[in-house]
């Protein structure tokens, strides 16, 4: 193979239409934009527009509200944190965080943090760093000797000291 034998594979690559060039090239006078007006311009975009009528998105009311100061957790049941071990993917020696859980594939990404929910039973002693978790989580966590810190404690804590 030399350079002056190298193409493209057959029917790979097709040639640009070249419209307003001449009536014989099937796209020349308006090059296919029909006739005058507006959309015939370039550089027009008239989305929603419905002929000086009041548009539907406009016409229809507007409903609902994001409140901007919302928490979005990732929530895990107890069941779930001990099939994990179970399967390897979580070492029950080392400190639970979303970190952890997100690296172990029981959360996609870490949001606003991580919610520990009691459904499901915990066979052994952990320890969990987390921004939430319910009652039950927390009494079945301790009664395994294991210990649940909130963040937003240890926040607290943090500016009582400063």
């Amino acid at each position: 193979m030399k350079l002056n034998e190298i193409s493209d594979n057959p029917g790979s690559s097709k040639k640009r239409m070249r419209v307003g060039r001449g009536i014989g090239s099937g796209k020349g006078k308006t090059a296919g934009r029909g006739v005058k007006g507006q959309k015939a311009r370039t550089g027009v975009a008239i989305k929603g527009f419905e002929g000086g009528q009041m548009p539907l998105h406009r016409r229809l009311p507007k409903r609902g509200f994001w409140n901007p100061f919302s928490t979005d957790y990732n929530e895990i049941n107890l069941g779930r944190i001990q099939d994990a071990i179970n399967r390897g993917k979580l070492d029950p020696e080392v400190l639970i965080t979303i970190d952890v859980l997100v690296g172990a594939g029981l959360c996609a990404k870490p949001r606003d943090g991580v919610k520990i929910l009691g459904m499901g039973d915990l066979a052994q002693k952990l320890n969990f760093e987390v921004s939430a978790a319910s009652k039950s989580a927390i009494s079945a966590i301790e009664a395994l000797g294991g210990a649940v810190t909130l963040l937003s404690e240890i926040k607290a804590a943090d500016t009582a000291e400063a």
